[in-house]
């Protein structure tokens, strides 16, 4: 899944793609290099970012996902947004997917969207909000936390009519989590996969990188494509990334390595979502 924030503000690449031709280029040109999901998100949910209001996002992100179905009908497009109606018009523009950082918790009305639409929905973990959601985060267990709310969505998914197919899970690694709330989840991603949804990381530039290692904006690139390796060694099927390139060739080296030399197709990760498109 290629990044492609429309917003001003968010951490890596805030304010690089808010002019529309210049956004479903790069949208473009990262299915080029190989990402089989391009991800749309016109609300920053960087630590601290202030919310904006439905018709701004509406307005950054409606155009570029109309440029990118216009310019290739097969292409699997997410929208990330945790506000329903953005959803619902994203869908028709052309959106197969719904990337909701609150996983269902923050809009009452976004689990009806997903059923009327038949999108997949990435349902992510998230402590708070994104303005607060990193001072003084706690957990008693962060993995089991993680775990038991992956399970209530779950079946509040079912409940709203949402096909399991449509799902999945996304444990949001730096989102109301320190260090170490992170590194123990990414320790246990392979358990995470016990209730039969693939896993989608997003961890691509991320600032835990440079706590943990020290690391310069030069090295995140290089780590992320080495967490993502190692990432899909551990189950996962779908990776939020910046650097798709970089990260491809880490999965593929990593499938190369798997047992029996498995291998996924780009096709088959977009189909993984279950969405219409």
């Amino acid at each position: 899944m290629g990044i492609l924030n429309v917003t001003p503000d968010s951490f890596s690449d805030g304010g690089l793609y808010q002019v529309v031709d210049r956004a479903v280029a790069h949208g473009l040109a990262m299915r080029e290099a190989g990402a089989a999901i391009i991800d749309v998100g016109g609300e920053s949910t960087r630590p601290g970012a202030a919310p904006v209001s439905l018709d701004v996002e509406l307005a950054r992100v409606i155009p570029v996902i109309q440029g990118l179905r216009e310019a290739d009908q097969d292409l699997v497009i997410s929208v990330d947004t945790s506000k329903a109606e953005v959803a619902r018009r994203a869908c028709l523009a052309g959106a197969d997917v719904i990337n909701d950082v609150t996983g269902l918790t923050g809009d009452p009305e976004m689990a009806a969207v997903v059923a009327e639409t038949k999108a997949g929905i990435v349902i992510m973990h998230m402590r708070g909000i994104p303005s607060t959601m990193q001072q003084s985060p706690d957990y008693e267990d962060v993995f089991a936390d993680v775990r038991q709310f992956f399970a209530r969505q779950l079946e509040v998914a079912r409940r709203a009519g949402i096909e399991e197919a449509q799902i999945v899970f996304d444990p949001g690694i730096g989102f109301g989590k320190n260090l170490d709330h992170n590194l123990a989840l990414l320790r246990r991603l392979r358990e995470l996969a016990d209730l039969n949804r693939p896993l989608m990381l997003g961890v691509s530039r991320k600032s835990l990188f440079g706590r943990l290692l020290g690391a310069g904006a030069a090295d995140l690139p290089g780590l992320t494509a080495v967490c993502t390796g190692l990432a899909r060694s551990a189950g996962v099927l779908l990776h939020r990334v910046h650097d798709v390139r970089a990260s491809l060739l880490a999965l593929r080296l990593a499938e190369a390595m798997l047992p029996g030399g498995n291998s996924i197709a780009p096709e088959q990760i977009g189909d993984t979502l279950g969405g219409p498109g």
